[in-house]
């Protein structure tokens, strides 16, 4: 039968009439999920959304350790072959069962053209179906991480995609979009009612989820809202109940206020910098004929002109961590000892320029999203100002996410800011998703600057299939040391979590900014 998103809706609200205790969550965000298909975009704010619709095979507890999703058990039968057990009784928000044919079919989407999720699937060989009820994932090498990995790749309707002419997701580098991207037919605890793409989205409880559901939201009302000032005001006026996230200069004025308050915590994300280090001449400067991001020196340069200190006290209001690493403290992997930054000093950087053959600096374009990060846009500009002080003149444009990210996902750009949260909490994913040369299986797709050290990818292979955890250790630990000294990116900081709420809204704060909607109460 044909999904008739009108029917549900309706069939939804007469589920929600009946209920004793209708509650409705209004939610604001500085952006907005740019799709609904999940598999069109690997962002976090996106895989936080689709995840109250979608699920994983493997999925996580508030503390972050795998749990049961839509698989009840897995085993490794073989060292590349790994077994899972799927959930029986499960529907589709369309009435229709889950079987391994649609896990099958969703994986393969993932891993296809056009997805943004190839990341997770690079290592795999092949997914098949054992029988209804039952998958093997095969790898191409040994991979004892591979539960971690998949826990961001939704399961999606197989015979609903088909008949939408969804069957392949959404490209947001061409622009593309499709039936998945405005619709949705998954497994979760809240049902797709309304998509209004960056004005409004609704959820609403799916009442045949198959699982306990903690919190009370029968109801989610998401509005993006990207000006801050209007967001507090939406907060403290009572138009929304929840928001984030919180500007940090209004978190006192929030916190002052008897009937709000302001829950914060350390974020696994980290905030760098990257360049485009592959094409022999750069797509934005007024360099010509070279390409200067391919010497060190100047790499080097750019770094040493910035001002992490300033950066971490005026823009982010101490809200902030420095970092001289590609990964946060509490991501496996994590090398304390290496988490030291170059020191910030502009006439060393200025001497690297001239050594470099560029004693008055150049020009360069870079892109900055103005919705993404905490303080984004002020950050790009603060690293402007100080680029300006060793003669480089940088012509920033900053914009919506949603144009941001298809722009530098298709590689347009010279010198850009992004943000990362490793989906698996493990250092391998930075390596193999940022620091390994891409390829067109999934490997590197977010090392958008093409930065490329053949020690780099053979650790990232060896990292992947290294059951004894002391050997993996050392493989991460000498990857990173090789990328700080090539400075194949910049690091910044990791950045701090608030979120601004109505006392009388219970919420679980992730260290990854993931947002259930399932585990939130309101009073």
């Amino acid at each position: 039968m044909t999904f008739k998103p009108r029917l549900f809706a309706a069939a939804a609200m007469l589920l929600l009439a009946g209920t004793a205790h209708a509650v409705t969550l209004r939610v604001a965000n500085q952006g907005d999920a740019t799709s609904m298909d999940p598999h069109s975009l690997n962002e976090s704010l996106q895989l936080t959304f689709t995840n109250n619709i979608y699920e994983p095979l493997v999925s996580r507890d508030k503390k972050l350790g795998l749990v049961p999703g839509l698989a009840t058990k897995w085993s490794q039968t073989s060292p590349t072959v790994w077994r899972f057990e799927l959930r029986k009784g499960v529907k589709f928000h369309d009435g229709s069962e889950m079987t391994a044919d649609d896990v099958v079919f969703s994986f393969r989407r993932a891993a296809g053209d056009g997805s943004d999720m190839k990341g997770y699937t690079s290592s795999f060989k092949e997914v098949r179906k054992v029988n209804d009820h039952v998958v093997e994932i095969e790898t191409l090498t040994p991979f004892p991480i591979l539960p971690d990995v998949i826990t961001l790749v939704f399961v999606m309707n197989k015979k609903w995609a088909e008949e939408n002419n969804a069957a392949v997701p959404v490209d947001k580098r061409k622009g593309i979009e499709n039936t998945a991207s405005f619709k949705a037919n998954g497994t979760g605890p809240y049902r797709l009612k309304e998509r209004q793409p960056s004005a409004r989205t609704v959820l609403v409880r799916n009442m045949n989820y198959w699982d306990k559901v903690e919190g009370n939201v029968t109801e989610v009302i998401f509005t993006p809202i990207g000006n801050a000032a209007t967001r507090v005001a939406a907060l403290l006026s009572g138009e929304v109940d929840l928001m984030e996230p919180v500007p940090l200069q209004d978190i006192d004025r929030i916190q002052a206020n008897p009937a709000y308050t302001v829950l914060q915590g350390p974020e696994l994300r980290t905030i760098f910098l990257g360049m485009d280090q592959k094409r022999d001449e750069l797509l934005y400067s007024s360099v010509k004929g070279k390409n200067p991001f391919k010497d060190k020196r100047v790499r080097q340069a750019f770094y040493q002109a910035i001002d992490i200190e300033t950066i971490k006290s005026r823009v982010m209001r101490n809200a902030a961590v420095p970092t001289g690493l590609m990964v946060a403290p509490g991501i496996k992997g994590f090398v304390p000892e290496l988490n030291k930054r170059l020191p910030h000093d502009a006439d060393a950087a200025r001497k690297l320029l001239a050594d470099a053959g560029y004693p008055n600096g150049f020009e360069v374009g870079m892109n900055c999203p103005n919705d993404r990060y905490v303080n984004d846009a002020a950050i790009c500009q603060a690293i402007a100002a100080n680029l300006a002080r060793i003669g480089v003149k940088v012509n920033l444009q900053t914009e919506s996410k949603a144009t941001y990210f298809p722009k530098i996902l298709r590689r347009d750009t010279s010198f850009y800011l992004l943000g990362w949260t490793p989906g698996t909490y493990d250092s391998h994913n930075v390596l193999s998703s940022l620091l390994a040369t891409p390829t067109d299986k999934g490997q590197g797709q977010f090392n958008l600057g093409s930065y490329s050290n053949p020690k780099i990818d053979q650790l990232t292979l060896a990292v992947q299939s290294e059951i004894d955890q002391n050997k993996r250790n050392a493989m991460i630990r000498e990857a990173f040391d090789v990328h700080a000294a090539d400075i194949g990116h910049i690091p910044l900081h990791q950045q701090a979590l608030a979120w601004g709420m109505k006392k009388s809204v219970s919420v679980v704060q992730l260290p990854d900014n993931q947002m259930p909607y399932k585990w939130v109460t309101v009073k």
